[in-house]
């Protein structure tokens, strides 16, 4: 059973940066790829971000592309997502995921593990 914890979450002007963490516990973690996912309210959840088990590896949603970087450091079990350039339209709750089926944007049924989410909302 493998534990993710999120933290780093809050409230950002538009234009602004924050980065997220998810310290995974419980578990082998580079048996996982990594993801983030986000969720607005009255919106189904979707993905953000993944990343490949050792790193090599990441996709974005186009909606994120070339303002968020996810990374990984399987030394200290910890998944991160940086997030630059930041729009209201970002504001939603930003879950962690592991999954261990190699697709590089999974949907929400292929995630195996999911963190408690940590809550981004973008000012205008």
């Amino acid at each position: 059973q493998v534990q993710l914890v999120e933290s780093g979450g809050g409230l950002v002007q538009a234009g602004g940066s924050l980065r997220l963490s998810c310290v995974a516990s419980g578990g082998t973690f580079t048996n996982y790829h990594m993801a983030w996912f986000r969720q607005a309210p009255g919106k189904e959840r979707e993905l953000a971000a993944t990343i490949s088990k050792g790193g090599g590896s990441t996709y974005y949603a186009d909606s994120v592309s070339g303002r968020f970087t996810i990374s990984r450091d399987n030394a200290k079990n910890t998944v991160y997502l940086q997030m630059n350039s930041l729009k209201p339209e970002d504001t939603a709750v930003y879950y962690c995921a592991a999954f261990r089926r190699s697709i590089a944007a999974p949907r929400a049924a292929a995630v195996d593990y999911w963190g408690q989410g940590t809550q981004v909302t973008v000012s205008a």
